[in-house]
């Protein structure tokens, strides 16, 4: 049986530090993808010494106190996974290019017919969370699995079904028959600390049982995964074949699932990144129920609030998220939600980005109410909303629309784009000023104006004529702000972009 690198398994994402892989380990050689996916723990300021026993060869030992003890608590319950994936191949790409690529053609020619498909073995790792044989692992392990066999820490070797799998958290549940008790770790109820000691144990390389300690880095990453993504980071080492394995904090509690690494060489470069405890606890719950996740839907399309935003609005901070436009037939719709609003809190919990509102949103139950502490021209107000189920074909849509503008652009004495009214443009529609063309050093093409962009109001006033528009500017400048709020529709969407403004 030969083995290859799966195209499915090997994810390449480019970051500022290097190359974010999910890794997953082929079984001829480490060149497969090793994600990681973690959950949040309670790590005690310091470390904590266990009770019980000291061996007589810890007894013996000089230097200060290892993780010996913890890891004999918590390795039993870790368990190294393998796959058998089945794919076509041809001899002369060795079945790397898959037929959906623009290399598959060259490689194959424009008449290639279907190829005989071969085998390919993966490993990757896990972990049991009940005694009954109940595992998790990442999504990406077992993704396109024929068959799942696990291997305990004393050898053992069973067969696994995949329960049920959410792409979205990379988290999968696996279900293990052994006609026996398993020893199992628990998820812990409490975030960790930055800097908090934590190891991480799996199958790196195809090295089960393999143990590596560090510190909890950082918290609530982003690393565009999902639109879900609020991953612990560690130093702890983390390699391919490691993906779906616990990270635990002294108390031995699972504070995150290994499920991603910054790495310019495919190995450890001491940043890795987990799926916190508390938000697999809820992934896993559901899998568990009913072989799937169900997640609350809003319907809106929402953006960040920048400073310049925050400026043209008259805000103070630069917080919350703020609404686009609320889907047609959505629940934010129908409970009133307006374009140019900012959700600040749900249900009480503070919103500090369009991230964080997606996140709360997602967690909620489906047909629950959530109340939704909204600023609308200047007045904060609370508005009820009872969220719906996530549409599929709307999951891929969730992810908050991500624009140009990180900076604030010098103020210019001209927003440097010409303006006609829309209806006296042929295919611009009937509402708005259409914008004809932008000078590229101009403080509109530095905030991601383009041609043919609407400008549909300005300053949460509609605009029909490029009167109205520098009406709406002059009245904003007028009021001391050094930002004017247009909302602006692309053939991308809708959208808010704050333009500087003179002062004057």
């Amino acid at each position: 049986m030969a083995a290859a690198t799966d195209p499915h398994m090997s994810i390449f994402r480019n970051r500022v530090f290097g190359r974010i892989r999910t890794a997953f380990l082929s079984s001829a050689a480490a060149i497969a993808v090793a994600a990681l996916v973690g959950g949040s723990g309670g790590m005690g300021g310091g470390m904590v010494t266990l009770t019980g026993p000291v061996p007589a060869q810890a007894a013996e030992q000089s230097g200060p106190a290892g993780f010996a003890d913890l890891v004999a608590k918590v390795k039993p319950a870790v368990i190294s996974v393998r796959v058998k994936i089945e794919r076509e191949s041809r001899a002369d790409d060795n079945g790397a290019i898959p037929r959906n690529s623009p290399l598959y053609r060259f490689f194959h020619g424009p008449d290639a017919q279907e190829q005989p498909r071969k085998q390919i073995t993966g490993e990757g790792s896990g972990f049991f969370i009940s005694a009954d044989g109940y595992a998790v692992t990442n999504n990406h392990v077992v993704d396109h699995a024929k068959t799942v066999q696990v291997t305990t820490d004393d050898g053992s070797i069973y067969t696994a079904k995949v329960v049920g799998t959410d792409p979205k958290t990379d988290l999968a549940l696996l279900k293990i028959d052994g006609n026996k008790q398993f020893a199992y770790a628990q998820f812990s109820d409490q975030p960790p600390r930055v800097g908090d000691w934590v190891i991480a144990v799996g199958n790196p390389f195809g090295l089960g049982g393999t143990v590596t300690a560090g510190i909890v880095s950082a918290s609530g990453r982003e690393i565009g995964a999902s639109p879900y993504d609020d991953y612990l980071q560690i130093d702890a080492p983390i390699n391919k074949g490691n993906s779906g394995g616990p990270a635990f904090n002294m108390n031995g509690k699972v504070i995150g699932v290994n499920s991603a690494i910054v790495s310019p060489s495919g190995g450890s470069v001491g940043i890795g990144f987990d799926i916190p405890a508390d938000s697999a606890k809820l992934v896993i719950d559901q899998l568990r129920q009913k072989g799937s996740v169900t997640r609350g839907w809003l319907g809106v399309q929402v953006q960040p609030v920048t400073a310049a935003i925050a400026d043209s609005m008259g805000l103070n901070k630069a917080e919350g998220a703020l609404v686009d436009q609320p889907e047609p037939n959505s629940p934010a719709e129908q409970a009133g939600i307006k374009a140019g609003d900012i959700i600040t809190a749900v249900n009480g919990t503070p919103i500090k980005d369009a991230r964080a509102l997606a996140q709360q949103i997602a967690r909620a139950t489906p047909g629950s109410s959530a109340k939704l502490s909204v600023i609308r021209d200047g007045k904060t107000d609370s508005i009820s909303v009872t969220l719906a189920t996530m549409p599929q074909q709307r999951e891929a849509e969730a992810q908050p629309q991500r624009h140009q503008q990180q900076e604030e652009p010098s103020s210019d004495h001209h927003l440097g784009m010409s303006l006609a009214p829309a209806q006296d443009v042929e295919g611009s529609g009937r509402q708005g000023v259409v914008v004809l063309g932008v000078d590229p050093n101009g403080a509109a093409a530095q905030n991601g104006v383009e041609t043919g962009d609407v400008i549909l109001d300005v300053s949460g006033k509609s605009v029909q004529t490029p009167s109205q528009v520098r009406e709406a500017i002059n009245q904003t400048r007028s009021q001391g702000r050094r930002s004017v709020l247009m909302r602006v529709k692309s053939q991308r969407g809708t959208k808010f972009v704050a333009l500087p403004i003179a002062e004057g």
